[in-house]
């Protein structure tokens, strides 16, 4: 078939490279002039790293160099990515630079995609353009003003160079790692530097106690199990029934040692309730040098605080009559989930009444033909489930899914969605954000599948941290089975697909 992607970021590419060992013909559109989605130069702001580790953050056949850091640059991410688009063949089919203006359903089936070089047809759509696509800006009452006076109002994703901030007075507005990040170099550069946060959130040392990476925590499968999910299975059972205090008592502790750590009490900065309840807001990292920045008085957090109104001195009025001067506004204050491209009657049919994706598995729109999401999985392996996700629409295309009928599915969405409003206080990005569910939702693709890795692997990811290139033989396994391929690889021999011996990605 000839399948269009949108989106050229984690998502895009791993549907592409999988799609083409398949044997269809793909093409893949991006607006921004180089791959990497969020981490294109176009989206950089300065600080940003990986939430995970570069082994979590990895693809299953294409490791990160070894020379990479444990929590890679942004910048780093992205040739990490331009590596596997150019090791992988991907370069040929990608269109950068290209905008996608509109995606109508075809008549006798596939889709119209336009941009500005016309219109081509396609047999299947994959939008992956990404839950964090376009940056939520909030609509400040007397910006116009603000902005005559001389002041600027950026996206967190709008600032590319901390010299911006050289001089001027800084306004970060937001809690999360995006607005702990950014505000540490231009803290370094700034005549001074606010933090304005709404809520405090609990921050996960990168580091516990200076020394434990906290991938050994929770980045296995027991770090996930101490959140409860809607289906219970093995251990997960005792840990949410006989066990949960001990359950309580482990997650918790974390929160006592950041409290230590970063000395929060002495800053007047510990969150609200417990740590457990971090994944009913943002599970994030913290920013390396944040807290040492707030103690040494280079940054300021102003809490439980949100910005009333902007002033012409170039000023800001918070929401308690305090004044503020700014020459800098960065907010870094989330993202909305869009899909532009898309008319009113397909998102009509796409989404639920309050503006959820409607995705089974996150990767199928329930009403909806010859369309898949990919991408809206958002979680700590964001690569690993976003390549998983790739060989599901591989297998659906193929017809090899024993798919649910309509309203089955629907039901299932219907009830995923409920349960995550209720495990996540409705922070689930509209549906696109799988955090902290990461790994049952991996093992329901592979499920439907009916593939895995070895339940011997699988008990070592419960004390020891998931690793992506476990699952490196999947892809392999299930192509094969789907059929040899008319582009290439997997590369078959005697009707068993072999994997190329797993690259050390770029140097």
């Amino acid at each position: 078939m000839r399948v269009g992607i949108i989106g050229a970021g984690v998502a895009g590419l791993s549907t592409a490279k999988v799609l083409r060992q398949a044997g269809h013909e793909v093409i893949v559109w991006d607006k921004a002039p180089d791959v990497g989605g969020v981490w294109s130069r176009t989206r950089r702001y300065p600080g940003l790293t990986t939430q995970s580790p570069k082994a979590q953050y990895s693809l299953s056949d294409y490791p990160m160099p070894r020379a990479y850091p444990q929590w890679p640059t942004g910048e780093q991410v992205q040739e990490y990515l331009a590596g596997y688009a150019s090791h992988f063949g991907l370069e040929a089919v990608l269109r950068l630079s290209t905008e996608v203006t509109a995606a109508t359903p075809a008549a006798g089936g596939g889709w119209s995609v336009a941009t500005a070089d016309g219109v081509e047809h396609v047999d299947k759509l994959v939008v992956a353009n990404g839950v964090f696509c376009e940056p939520a800006v909030p609509a400040y009452p007397g910006r116009a003003e603000f902005t005559a006076a001389g002041g600027r109002v950026l996206a967190g994703t709008e600032l590319h160079d901390a010299e911006t901030a050289r001089g001027k007075r800084v306004l970060v507005v937001g809690y999360g790692k995006s607005a702990c990040d950014v505000a540490v170099p231009l803290s370094e550069v700034a005549a001074s530097t606010d933090v304005i946060a709404r809520h405090l959130l609990w921050k996960v040392p990168r580091r516990i106690g200076g020394r434990l990476n906290f991938k050994m925590l929770l980045l296995t499968r027991m770090g996930e199990a101490l959140f409860r999910y809607r289906h219970l299975r093995g251990v997960e059972r005792f840990l949410h029934g006989p066990g949960n205090g001990l359950r309580g008592r482990m997650i918790n502790s974390i929160g006592g040692v950041s409290v230590r750590q970063y000395r929060l009490k002495q800053l007047g900065l510990v969150p609200p309730g417990r740590m457990e309840d971090i994944v009913r807001g943002a599970i994030g990292l913290a920013t390396e040098g944040f807290f040492e920045g707030v103690a040494a008085g280079r940054i300021v957090v102003r809490k439980e605080r949100t910005i009333a109104r902007l002033l012409p001195g170039p000023a800001a009025e918070l929401d308690d009559g305090t004044v503020l001067p700014a020459d800098l506004i960065v907010c870094a204050t989330g993202f909305t989930q869009g899909v532009p491209f898309l008319d009113a009657d397909v998102t009509g049919r796409l989404l639920d009444e309050r503006g959820n994706f409607m995705l089974y598995r996150q990767i199928c729109p329930v009403g909806v033909d010859d369309l898949y999401f990919n991408g809206y999985n958002s979680s700590f392996f964001s690569p690993l489930n976003a390549e998983m996700a790739a060989l599901w629409i591989a297998a659906d295309l193929a017809g090899a899914l024993d798919r649910p009928a309509p309203p089955a599915m629907r039901r299932e969405v219907e009830a995923q969605l409920a349960f995550m409003d209720e495990a996540t206080n409705t922070h689930h990005c509209r549906g696109g954000k799988i955090i902290p569910f990461s790994l049952h939702n991996l093992d329901e693709v592979l499920g439907d599948l009916g593939v895995n890795i070895s339940a011997a692997v699988r008990a070592s990811h419960w004390l020891n941290p998931v690793d992506p290139a476990a699952y490196r033989r999947v892809t392999p396994r299930v192509l094969a089975r789907l059929g040899p391929a008319r582009g290439g690889s997997p590369i078959l021999a005697g009707g068993v697909a072999r994997s190329p011996s797993p690259p050390r990605g770029p140097r």
